[in-house]
């Protein structure tokens, strides 16, 4: 083959290489969801907030809707003057997808932040201090067997938690601090509201919860005991993406306001006061 045949057979092979790219970048931008910050939200008048549904968070009293989170969230549409369209989804995995998508502005639980979260997303101001506790029966209610105190006998237990759970990660370094295995068991059926309902009941013996669930939890369920803790208090947010930047700030803007409000001290008092 003469030069210039190989001449034009480089340029053809460019030529189609650089079609080949310009195809996939056009993929690429027709994957990501659209820029949504809060410009854009404010412009649509809506606003999309995903939370779960537990007896803290979001759930339903008698003929009302009530929760911890949802009187955020209709606090914050009512000083924005946006109409909110709340996602119930239990599982913070699922929640945060949805976030990823586009399909939800805001994810608003008591999301534990930590380095591997903040490697995907934004998160506001904390907005409530939490710490992991060892959910597990009380000896009255499990043949006499003395709740476990130490974390040292939690070597070779299983200690079942939702698929994803934030707290396998405190879980794992809680193996390496006592030098044994802890097992986790994720549970990719039910959430932490259920997995407590099913310690209570014997179908299980451990799970780990935050510890304002657990109170409110233990409330109902006497068989429960939640006063071994798992790990150190930590902060608690809510996420949006890294790509709303104006969002993650207007956010913080007004958390920082509101928490300065009584609404917001009757809120936090009625779900969380002890």
């Amino acid at each position: 083959m003469n030069s210039k045949k190989l001449i034009f057979l480089y340029i053809f092979l460019l030529l189609a290489v650089v079609a080949v790219m310009v195809q996939l970048r056009k993929a690429n931008l027709k994957k990501q969801p659209p820029v949504r910050d809060y410009p854009q939200i404010v412009s649509s008048g809506e606003l999309n907030v995903a939370t779960g549904y537990n007896s803290v968070g979001y759930y339903v009293s008698g003929d009302s809707v009530v929760g911890f989170q949802y009187e955020l969230i209709q606090a914050l549409g009512d000083a924005w003057g946006l109409k909110v369209n709340i996602f119930l989804g239990n599982s913070l995995d699922e929640n945060l997808k949805g976030l990823l998508s586009g399909k939800y502005d805001i994810v608003a639980q008591n999301i534990p932040v930590n380095t591997h979260l903040r490697d995907s997303f934004a998160f506001t101001e904390p907005i409530t201090f939490n710490k992991w506790v060892l959910v597990q029966r009380k000896a009255a209610f499990n043949d006499g067997i003395e709740p476990i105190r130490r974390h040292l006998d939690l070597a070779k237990k299983i200690l079942y938690v939702p698929k994803n759970s934030p707290a396998i990660v405190r879980l794992n370094n809680l193996s390496h601090e006592i030098g044994d295995t802890v097992y986790v068991e994720q549970d990719d059926t039910y959430e932490a509201e259920q997995l407590v309902m099913m310690v209570a009941a014997g179908e299980i013996d451990f799970t780990v919860c935050d510890e304002k669930l657990a109170v409110r939890m233990a409330e109902r369920l006497p068989e429960i005991d939640i006063d071994t803790d798992i790990g150190f208090t930590q902060l608690e947010s809510w996420a949006v993406r890294k790509d709303s930047p104006i969002l993650l700030d207007s956010l913080n803007a007004w958390l920082n306001r509101f928490r300065e409000t009584e609404k917001f001290r009757q809120i936090f008092n009625t779900y969380y006061a002890d």
